[in-house]
């Protein structure tokens, strides 16, 4: 029959490939296959693990950790609904008489008024078989997209619960840094998140409970409906009309739609700004250090890069032919925070770096190089990394603050401007690292604006810890 492709699919989806039974406690394991709770937890202890204490999946074998087990609670769901099909007894085989003339129903009544007509009850039923087959072609399809539609959410379900995961690894290691100060900070951002993620998966689960339980209905109104066309003819014409009147008032509810997005207002709040500004550092750049294009002020504070070349000595510790410029504080220890404003630059590089990078020979920005940095570049905002992690950034930072912990091994890049978390490196530091600065190419007069390093407010200092 043509509705046995997307039933034998519900069924197959619905029974265990280990007891071939229906599933009991579903559970998903590693590979997204599913099982009984008990038969695969049994299955584990019945076999020797193949590496550690992973087990070959009983179907793909792909290995998986024992006691990993996810609770697919929708398949269940879905589960109960389908039972019903398979225990459902079948009807019992009662001589039907006509009401009127109280005989067996070789022949069918149709009242017009008061009169009675009746017609061959052959021609009447092979009427409604074509009715009944009208009918199951939109039914089928219904199906189909219910189960469809059931899948997407399922997928969305689970994407949700990884977003939500990692934006709560984000926060729990921001706040790591100065729990004792923001430990407040740090759970209301936690609960609202946990407020989202219960409302949205809530939504999401709702959305497929109302699409399992469509899909449980239309599955049994199919089966009915094939059910009795393969009835004779008498037994067919019991309860036609009403299963047909059923079937036409059928319409497939879509789920709701939810936004795949995460609420803003999960940034670190930068009143975390307060807290790095109490390790603020007036730093100031080394002219030793700066590339023959780029020019300082006076005060040291800022760095633009000309089109014309300077003749200055070319001492050992000048970046060339790399447009580069370190700041003069060095650092083997502490935990010291600046800030530097970038403004409608289109290109800029920030971050740290050691104090032996080599200065003639130019080394990619990365941290097995000696370099921690973020940039801009065409656009696109970028940690450093090996390959390089793009970074979303809401509102374009117009000053990015940078925070080093060098015991803790971490340097963190902050937007200033929105005051949120961009990224933070992790690694060990040895000997001296200091601050670096690069303003990029000019960029025919696009580029042109210089790097200043930011002296924190006052007011953003709070008052000094310990």
């Amino acid at each position: 029959m043509a509705s046995a492709a997307p039933i034998g699919k519900a069924l197959e989806e619905a029974t265990c490939s280990i007891c071939l039974e229906y599933l009991t406690v579903p559970v998903t394991i590693d590979c997204g296959h599913n099982f009984c709770q008990a038969c695969i937890t049994q299955y584990c202890e019945q076999r020797k693990p193949e590496s550690g204490t992973q087990f070959p999946c009983p179907e793909c074998r792909a290995l998986f950790q024992k006691g990993n087990f996810r609770p697919n609670r929708q398949l269940a769901n879905i589960v109960e609904s389908i039972k019903p099909l398979r225990l459902q007894p079948e009807k019992a085989q009662n001589e039907n008489l006509c009401e009127t003339h109280k005989e067996k129903l070789q022949l069918f009544c149709k009242e017009d008024g008061k009169a009675i007509y009746v017609v061959p009850i052959e021609e009447v039923a092979q009427s409604y078989k074509v009715k009944l087959q009208e009918a199951l072609g939109p039914l089928r399809q219904a199906l189909e997209e219910a189960l469809e539609l059931t899948s997407k959410e399922q997928k969305k379900y689970m994407n949700w619960q990884d977003k939500v995961e990692n934006r709560r690894r984000s926060i729990t290691r921001e706040f790591k840094k100065l729990h004792q100060l923001l430990s407040e900070e740090e759970q209301l951002l936690l609960r609202r998140l946990a407020e989202e993620e219960r409302e949205s998966l809530q939504r999401l689960q709702h959305n497929i409970t109302k699409l399992s339980e469509q899909s449980a209905a239309l599955i049994s109104l199919i089966t009915e409906m094939e059910e009795k066309r393969q009835q004779q003819a008498a037994e067919l014409l019991q309860g036609v009309k009403s299963t047909l009147i059923r079937s036409e008032h059928v319409t497939l509810q879509p789920p709701e739609a939810i936004s795949p997005a995460l609420k803003n207002g999960y940034k670190i709040c930068l009143d975390m700004r307060e807290m790095l500004a109490r390790f603020t550092l007036g730093v100031t750049l080394d002219p030793d250090t700066a590339h023959p294009n780029l020019v300082l002020s006076q005060d040291r504070k800022r760095v633009i890069r000309k089109t014309k070349r300077q003749n200055l000595p070319n001492n050992p510790e000048r970046f060339d032919p790399c447009v580069f410029v370190l700041g003069a504080e060095g650092f083997t220890g502490g935990r010291h925070y600046w800030e530097v404003e970038v403004g409608d630059k289109t290109g800029w590089t920030l971050g740290i770096c050691k104090e032996s990078v080599s200065r003639k020979s130019p080394d990619h920005l990365l941290p097995k190089n000696g370099y921690w940095t973020m940039c801009l570049r065409d656009g696109e905002y970028e940690a450093l990394t090996f390959p390089a992690t793009p970074l979303h950034v809401g509102i374009k930072p117009s000053q990015v603050g940078i925070f080093l912990d060098y015991k803790a091994g971490e340097v963190s890049f902050y937007n200033v401007t929105d005051r949120s978390h961009l990224f933070t490196f992790t690694d060990t530091f040895f000997g001296t690292v200091r601050p670096f600065f690069s303003p990029c190419a000019n960029a025919g007069g696009k580029n042109a604006a210089p790097l200043i390093i930011c002296s924190v407010p006052a007011q953003a200092r709070g008052n000094p810890g310990p």
